[in-house]
């Protein structure tokens, strides 16, 4: 980008990163909100993460492969960490991370206990910030595991709201802001504004530490840093990566310095390698304990603050993190940091600059509401990227200066992934209930990253296709409990995606993603269609509960499962890979015979469904089926999303485009010549508004489009006031129930939480509206549109005797989305459901959050509440819907 005065600020910085002229990307807040309880951390025999390190562990045990903290930032090799810890005076503990139950200690599956919100964040972190409200009152830690152990999967969690402690709004607004003034120089800013009714005091502890990378037994990686007091208000640290880093504050707070270091004695009954350990500052501030080190050194540090606080009033500290020397040029004396005149000014610059970047990103025709949904959304994904460590061979194998792991670990989990060698900041799902990648999630966040910063959707997407990451066979790792697990196969749709969103210009980024989806490609067509047939399984893909029984496990009888949603990915990723080979012939001729490979290939698969009885001609829709051994065939007719998916297996082909590449052309002729069956899904041809003749390819027909559409625009069905629901409401009165080798299964429409628990306690796809699928239909919708125009009318919604064109649909869909978030004619948002604290208190109604999924009914939000990722996907629709 080349930098003029019309350029935007955050823009110049975004070029200084991209061209590698200033590192601005290099400090960020990739600190997780959760380290405990995940698989990298856990070393048990039978993979219990949860069991084996608890949230009790996690302020005085030290974590092998990451750290975590509130408000947290980091370098992007996470040398060292900065967050902050807070003490109301009353709880057992210091308020140094989030509290929340795992797996089996929440009626619904894992879920954060906590709330706070990620409300700014430029691309290259220049601005930051982030609102948690702490109560004044004790934390009601057991309160919260009691109750939520005695609820029922059919009961709403019990949440902290519930516990009373915010009545009379006896908590505090904690602000942390950060304003970089160079790639390596950050002022912070800690408002506490105490919002109850008397005065009270909070303890605030801004705390610098280095990750333990040295207590591990690895050769050449036992030096050990030192971070040491100088004077009331600074800590220096010393590390041979960084050089020297300095943490200064205001006012005149004790700093506390202890070490990152387990506390084996309160863990294990064991003596410990520091009199000091991890949980020294806690011990000390909130029992009175000489577990502080007196010499004023070691690994982690604080500066405390005591505040007094009037009622209704709040108080503010200026911090600076600086890196003052390089590594190797030892600084005489550090120099003191400007928390003045100079402080002030960076802020005012990068407030303005931000609200310039978000006013020039923002459509005209957007509501004021609407634009800080698209901010906060962004900012939600932004703060969301987390710096990612985890050697696999080294994981199972155990470190030399550790106890060695069970044996039964090196033929359990992960273990076909020895590979793997990961040290990357990833844009995460969540930082907290799923603080580690996810292959299909974070296709999804690319898509709306690349609104703001291409350059970092690119190289996500290109990561998980390096070697380090992809398997040796060609597949994509899923996720962090179990790589091998199957998401659905998205990459090539977001790569192309995020090539257009760009400019549609690097085709080496595309040329590069596709030779590695080749491979992912080939894997699909050689594990995932057993029989040869053209049709797929691939286990869950990713909608855990949405079938009768878990896809990933073992069936109940003999036979293989032919998946509609499987074929549908598979049809859809054909046609992507189609679109890049198209791209890319114009530039080099090899392509075309790419090209014409997956033309037929697309062919195949989408003929394929009809050839094995995945679509039912009498109900219009495409249902899972289940082959048995003797060659009979159970369908199992749930109207889900699954039958809805083969929709976005859809593209357009130009005669234009075709007769530039005259084998393509040549091979097409011949192919529909001679085969004519496949006429159905690539035989539909027009001429376009400006006369040019088109192609269209999909796996429905245009007379089976329309009558698929009536179910899906059926607000009986799937059609809610605020999206497409994953599962007919027509299964709510009639579930739909089968019985295989002596059992029956039953699937019901749930429009909130599963009861069924079939594929964990939080994995519900039995009702609830999703973005991510959603999104891909409003494309294929937009899809469609851009090959039929204003010739295809629809019945929308169905009933009501109105027709409108599939744009005009996609549209409608895309305002009933974003109704999630914004404010009805009542002022009320969706996702808050009828609570009325964040629905109506001043200090809590125009705090956004992002939950991973939605009543579908009315829209409330569930589920991970701080699934920013792919609910990003809010600020695309708001993008697109609102353009001029």
């Amino acid at each position: 980008m080349e930098v003029t005065p019309e350029v935007l600020a955050e823009q110049a910085r975004l070029a200084e990163a991209d061209s590698g002229a200033r590192p601005w990307r290099s400090w960020g807040p990739y600190l997780s909100e959760r380290a405990w309880g995940t698989v990298r951390e856990d070393y048990s025999e039978h993979g219990t993460a949860w069991d084996y390190f608890p949230h009790d562990h996690a302020r005085s045990r030290t974590y092998r492969w990451n750290e975590d903290g509130m408000a947290g930032i980091c370098d992007d090799r996470q040398t060292f960490c900065f967050a902050l810890g807070l003490w109301n005076g009353v709880d057992p503990i210091l308020k140094e991370r989030m509290f929340g139950l795992g797996g089996d200690g929440g009626n619904h599956g894992e879920d954060v206990k906590e709330y706070w919100w990620y409300e700014d964040s430029t691309p290259t972190h220049s601005l930051l910030r982030w609102r948690y409200h702490y109560p004044q009152a004790a934390f009601p830690y057991d309160r919260l595991v009691a109750v939520n152990a005695l609820r029922r999967r059919d009961e709403p969690e019990y949440e902290l709201v519930d516990t009373g402690v915010f009545a009379d709004d006896r908590f505090w607004a904690v602000t942390v802001e950060y304003a970089k003034a160079g790639p390596t120089d950050v002022c912070v800013r800690v408002t506490v504004a105490n919002r109850g009714p008397e005065a009270a005091t909070l303890h605030v502890l801004p705390t610098l530490w280095f990750r333990n990378t040295w207590s591990w037994g690895l050769p050449g990686r036992d030096d050990v840093p030192v971070l040491a007091a100088e004077g009331t208000n600074r800590l220096v640290g010393k590390h041979w990566v960084l050089g020297e880093l300095v943490l200064e504050g205001d006012g005149e707070p004790e700093p506390l310095l202890c070490d990152n270091e387990s506390n084996a004695q309160r863990l294990w009954g064991l003596a410990g390698g520091s009199d000091y350990p991890k949980d020294g500052i806690n011990d000390h501030v909130t029992q009175g304990a000489a577990t502080v080190n007196p010499a004023g050194t070691g690994t982690k540090g604080s500066l405390h603050y005591v505040l007094d606080v009037p009622a209704r009033s709040s108080a503010t500290i200026r911090l600076r993190l600086s890196s003052t020397a390089v590594p190797g040029v030892p600084a005489a004396t550090s120099p003191v940091l400007d928390l003045g005149a100079d402080h002030d000014a960076v802020f005012a610059a990068r407030r303005a600059e931000a609200d310039e970047f978000y006013a020039a990103l923002t459509p005209p025709g957007a509501s004021a509401d609407e634009g800080a949904v698209l901010r906060a959304a962004i900012a939600g994904l932004l703060w969301g990227k987390q710096f990612y460590h985890f050697d696999v061979r080294q994981w199972l194998d155990g470190d030399p200066g550790s106890p060695a792991p069970p044996t039964g670990r090196r033929h359990g989990r992960n273990s076909a992934w020895r590979h793997m060698t990961n040290f990357d900041v990833i844009s995460m799902p969540d930082p907290w209930e799923y603080p580690w990648f996810a292959a299909w999630d974070l296709a999804f966040h690319c898509v709306t990253l690349a609104r703001v910063d291409p350059a970092f959707a690119k190289q996500q997407l290109l990561l998980l296709l390096r070697e380090w990451y992809m398997h040796p066979n060609g597949q994509i790792p899923a996720y962090e409990w179990a790589f091998g697990d199957v998401n659905p196969p998205v990459h090539a749709w977001a790569a192309l995606r995020v090539f257009e969103i760009d400019g549609g210009h690097d085709v080496d980024f595309l040329a590069r993603a596709m030779h590695k989806l080749l491979l992912n490609f080939t894997w699909w067509v050689n594990r995932k269609d057993v029989t040869g047939n053209n049709v797929f399984e691939g286990g869950f893909l990713g909608l855990d509960n949405v079938g009768p029984f878990d896809r990933s496990a073992a069936l109940p009888v003999a036979g293989v499962l032919e998946q509609s949603d499987g074929t549908g990915w598979m049809a859809m990723y054909a046609l992507n890979l189609l679109d890049m080979a198209l791209t890319l012939a114009v530039h080099e001729p090899a392509y075309e015979d790419i090209a014409t490979k997956f033309f037929e290939h697309f062919a195949y698969i989408a003929s394929g469904a009809y050839e094995q009885g995945l679509w039912d001609a009498d109900d219009a829709f495409f249902y899972d089926v289940l082959r048995l051994p003797d060659g009979s065939r159970v369908p199992l007719k749930v109207r889900s999303v699954v039958g809805l998916l083969p929709l976005a297996a859809t593209a357009s082909m130009s005669a234009m485009m075709v007769n530039r590449l005259p084998e393509l052309s040549q091979r097409l002729r011949w192919f529909l010549h001679n085969r004519p069956e496949y006429g159905l899904v690539v035989g539909t041809r027009r001429r376009s508004g400006d006369g040019r003749q088109q192609r269209l390819l999909a796996m429905v027909a245009p007379d089976q489009l329309v009558r698929m559409l009536a179910r899906m625009f059926d607000e009986s069905e799937f059609l809610s006031p605020y999206g497409l629901r994953t599962l007919s409401r027509q299964h709510l009165d009639k579930p739909f129930t089968v019985s295989l080798g002596g059992q029956e299964f039953t699937v019901g429409y749930e429009p909130a939480e599963s009861t069924s628990g079939l594929f964990g306690g939080n994995s519900n796809w039995r009702g609830p509206i999703w973005l991510p699928t959603n999104f891909l239909l409003i494309g294929a919708l937009r899809e469609f549109a851009s090959f039929f125009g204003t010739d295809l009318l629809v019945e929308y919604p169905t009933g009501s005797g109105s027709k409108l064109p599939l744009h005009e649909i996609a549209d409608d869909l895309s305002r009933r989305l974003i109704g999630l978030f914004t404010r009805d004619r009542n002022g009320r948002r969706a996702i808050y459901g009828a609570c009325e604290l964040f629905q109506t208190h001043p200090d809590w109604r125009d705090l956004i959050s992002f939950p991973e999924y939605f009543h579908g009914d009315n829209g409330a939000g569930l589920g991970a509440w701080h699934q920013t990722g792919w609910t990003a996907l809010v600020a695309d629709l708001i993008l697109t819907v609102r353009r001029p």
